[in-house]
């Protein structure tokens, strides 16, 4: 039981691994003993990450841009160069459209948070199947680990950022598709959920005031060993039996759901209440 969360001898690979949650993620895979590949856009942050994990354990970086299948296949035949497997996935690239009236949505931008938020997904999935299928067994199955939102999973946020929000409830049905798909040979496709962690893409859970974390019922916002342990749980011995699930991480506040006179008080140009 003592090496229930090792990752020891396990290689991941972790998209939008340089910043927010996915370094968040990267890091604790590092800690736990895997040798992890964070994958993003720009080299400048990838090295400077890569160098802050390397401190830690084994970890390298891939430029790529995922937003994109011809992207895809890059970064997964250039992995397929490096290493003959591939034990844990991480699709953690992510984009938000922001807070927009239904007037302000446009073709593109919809188009640029459903590519990189859902099409992304099931085509880094598909594309990384041959390194996923290497070692892949009912013992020791291989992970795919979905990062959604808790804005795709009943909460409804009122900032309105409709194409964010639709693609990550797309993200948790195709959790479910892919998980039935995969289980049966091996691998095993689950989703994390977040709610407030302070990340850039998240601006608000980064500001929050004091009154503001009074809002959630565990009154903080999220903390990198909160996703980062979840993660671990997925990808290691202890959540081997998860299948096609959706883990919510976000201190009660899916549950009980931010109050709007609450925002209007504390928070004025966040949500309109005349509607």
């Amino acid at each position: 039981m003592k090496d229930l969360f090792s990752l020891e001898g396990r290689t991941a690979l972790v998209t939008g691994g340089s910043v927010g949650i996915g370094a968040m993620i990267a890091e604790g895979f590092v800690d736990f003993g895997a040798k992890v590949y964070i994958v993003a856009r720009r080299e400048d942050v990838l090295t400077k990450k890569q160098e802050e994990l390397a401190a830690i354990g084994a970890c390298e970086y891939i430029v790529a841009d995922v937003s994109t299948v011809d992207g895809i296949k890059r970064l997964a035949a250039d992995y397929a160069e490096r290493e003959k497997s591939l034990d844990i996935l991480v699709n953690n690239a992510g984009t938000s459209d922001g807070r927009k009236e239904i007037e302000e949505v446009t073709e593109e931008t919809w188009d640029t948070v459903m590519d990189l938020n859902l099409k992304s997904i099931f085509f880094m999935t598909q594309a990384f199947l041959p390194s996923l299928r290497v070692g892949a067994s009912p013992e020791t199955p291989s992970n795919v680990i979905n990062i959604a939102s808790i804005d795709g999973c009943g909460k409804l946020n009122t900032a309105y950022n409709y194409a964010y929000g639709a693609s990550k409830a797309g993200v948790i049905q195709l959790d479910r598709l892919l998980g039935d798909s995969l289980a049966w040979e091996g691998i095993h496709v689950n989703t994390i959920s977040p709610g407030d962690f302070p990340t850039a893409l998240n601006k608000a859970a980064r500001d929050y005031t004091d009154e503001m974390k009074k809002s959630i019922p565990a009154k903080r916002v999220g903390e990198m060993e909160n996703i980062a342990g979840t993660a671990i749980f997925l990808a290691s011995r202890a959540g081997n039996y998860n299948v096609g699930s959706n883990i919510v991480i976000d201190g009660g506040e899916s549950v009980r759901g931010i109050q709007r006179s609450f925002f209007a008080k504390v928070w004025p140009d966040f949500v309109k209440l005349d509607r």
